[in-house]
This record gives C-alpha cells, sequence and structure tokens, in this order.
C-alpha cells in the first residue's frame, strides 16, 4: 500500500531539546526513548507504522531501534521489512538528516553471525533497505563467539573507515568478550563500541546488572536497553484475570505468575498515582535513571500508545521513589 501523508498527529508538539542525551562518548545527540521498530511489517502496517514514526518525530523524537532481522519470525517475512518500512518514511518525509538510526547485524535469515563476510553484505544490504548512505549506530545482534573479536572490529572497522556507519555499538554479548572488543579496538586505533543494548527493566535485571553494567560505566559505553517494558508487563495492562489482546501477552503474562512480578506492579501503581502518570512512563523513568543508560528502548503499534513513552522526557522520579521501585523489584 502506498503511503500517505498523516495529519498533525495528536500527541503535544515539544521539541524536548533540553532532553536530548549524548550517547557515551560520541557526537550523537538522542532523545530519552529510543523507538522500537520491531513492531513495524509485524503487528503495525505500514500507514499505522508511518502515524507512529510521525507522531514520534513530531514531539521531538530522533531515536529510532530497528534491525535486518525485524520481522522474520513473522510466516510470509524475509527479514528487514521494519528497515524497509522506515527507509520509506524517511524518503516521504525528507528527514534524514534529523533522524538517529540504529539497526543490527548477525541474525538476518540469509546474514547470519559476525564474519566480515556476512556483516559486509549484511551491511549493504541494511543501507538498500533504509534508503540511506550511513547508519548512525550499528549493533553487532548476537555476539558470535566462533569469530574471534578481532575479525568483528575489523569489519566493522572498516565500515567506519568508508564512511557506512558512523559509530558502533554490541548487543547480547558478555562482559569477557565486550572487554576484549574494546581492549583491540583501543590497542589497534580501530572503531570503538560507543553503546551497549541489553535486556534490561525493572522485572530483569539480572541479565546487565554486575559484571556487563561494571564494563559498560568502566569504558564510558551508554545503555541502551531492549524490552524496557517487559513486552508490555510494565505498561500495568497485565493484570489477574484480564485478558489482553496482543500478540506478546504470553511473554507479558509470565511476569503476574512471580511475587516480585507482583510487588513491581504495586510499586508502580504507588508511584503512579502519586505523580499522576502513566504505569509505563515510570517504568521507563525508573530505567533512564540507572548508571550509564541513555535511552530505553520501547515500541508502540499506535499513535495513542505513544504519550506514555514519551512523557520519560520529563518526568524526574525522586530518589525516594527511586528506591521503592528498585526495592520492589530486587
Amino acid at each position: 500500500m502506498e503511503a500517505v501523508e498523516y495529519p498533525a498527529p495528536p500527541v503535544p508538539l515539544n521539541t524536548h531539546m533540553t532532553s536530548l542525551r549524548t550517547l557515551g562518548n560520541s557526537d550523537l545527540q538522542v532523545f530519552p526513548l529510543s523507538l522500537g521498530g520491531n513492531v513495524f511489517g509485524w503487528t503495525a502496517d505500514e500507514d499505522q507504522s508511518f502515524a507512529v514514526l510521525d507522531a514520534y518525530a513530531a514531539a521531538g523524537g530522533n531515536f529510532i531501534d530497528t534491525a535486518d532481522a525485524y520481522t522474520a519470525w513473522i510466516e510470509g517475512n524475509q527479514g528487514g521489512e521494519s528497515e524497509t518500512v522506515i527507509g520509506k518514511w524517511l524518503a516521504s518525509r525528507g528527514n534524514r538528516s534529523d533522524i538517529v538510526v540504529a539497526t543490527k547485524v548477525g541474525a538476518h535469515p540469509d546474514y547470519k553471525g559476525l564474519s566480515a563476510a556476512t556483516i559486509k553484505g549484511a551491511a549493504e544490504q541494511s543501507l538498500r533497505r533504509l534508503g540511506t548512505d550511513h547508519i548512525d549506530l550499528y549493533y553487532t545482534h548476537f555476539d558470535d563467539e566462533t569469530v574471534p573479536v578481532e575479525e568483528i572490529i575489523t569489519a566493522l572497522d572498516q565500515l567506519v573507515k568508508d564512511g557506512k556507519v558512523r559509530h558502533i555499538a554490541a548487543s547480547n554479548i558478555s562482559p569477557e568478550r565486550l572487554q576484549a572488543s574494546l581492549d583491540f579496538s583501543e590497542r589497534e586505533g580501530l572503531a570503538r563500541y560507543i553503546a551497549l543494548q541489553p535486556h534490561y527493566n525493572l522485572v530483569s535485571r539480572a541479565t546487565y546488572e554486575g559484571p556487563l553494567q561494571e564494563t559498560a560505566a568502566r569504558a564510558g559505553l551508554a545503555a541502551v536497553p531492549y524490552f524496557a517494558l517487559a513486552s508490555g508487563f510494565l505498561t500495568g495492562k497485565y493484570r489477574p484475570g484480564a485478558n489482553v489482546e496482543s500478540a506478546r501477552s504470553a511473554k507479558a503474562g509470565e511476569h503476574l505468575e512471580s511475587e516480585r512480578g507482583r510487588k513491581v506492579l504495586a510499586a508502580l501503581d504507588k508511584v503512579a498515582t502519586e505523580r499522576d502518570a502513566e504505569i509505563a512512563t515510570v517504568a521507563l523513568a525508573w530505567l533512564a535513571a540507572r548508571p550509564t543508560v541513555a535511552a530505553p528502548i520501547a515500541s508502540a503499534r499506535t499513535v495513542e500508545q505513544l504519550p506514555a513513552l514519551l512523557a520519560v522526557a520529563d518526568l524526574e522520579l525522586t530518589e525516594a521513589e527511586l528506591a521503592v521501585l528498585t526495592e520492589a523489584s530486587a
């Protein structure tokens, strides 16, 4: 379907310029909420995706996260659907220079792993789908321990030297491999990771807190957590007895079965009520306040879901509120 122009979105226009955060020690200035592109070409068709992207940009958002593998898990899809939607949107709006585009390599069905040849080939395909000559932030999607970090970093560095990638980053990597990658970059004077994309939220803390977070902090890396709302659980819509129509409801509902999940919901309810804020906003604000975190990632299938996400730019929790949430999720 051909994309259409949309009227002004029902989101308050606010450029939030004072809210932009520097990504690690790079020159990238990003909105404190990264818009996840995993729903584009999946639960959001092209028109819905354009509407969400328009509303995000109109509210001052400038940091879009996708991957070459999105949305290969859907029957009939090949992977790259999300990048294609984003590329069409960028072209139709003429705003490429205003947007920080992040995508990932390593999980596309035709480009699995992180060999030098795979990285080079996958990057060319991502650039083609995005309709751009450069990627602002290029992540290794999942570490490939069959490939030495020296080969991975050298291949990524070549993309930077060629002007096809501005900065590089990593996701789903061990502290040891992350440190080895940073050491090699430093030793050889090659491009160096500036950011890390961990699985991290109020009900999933163990995967990041500890050695991985410590490594990121020492190196000055910015964290851009995915599953920031735990597949929707931290929006508060999943409650005992509630039936939620969502492609991710089974995954999100698992947290209701744990005492910790229920404690976190109760703490979120308390803080959200006291601050007259949406539960999702409070959950994102907690994450945004954690050490190393620059911008949590959250996706929206509809424009109506966006305001609660965007509001993280304006909600600063008190030390007491942060402590209540941290204790409930311990």
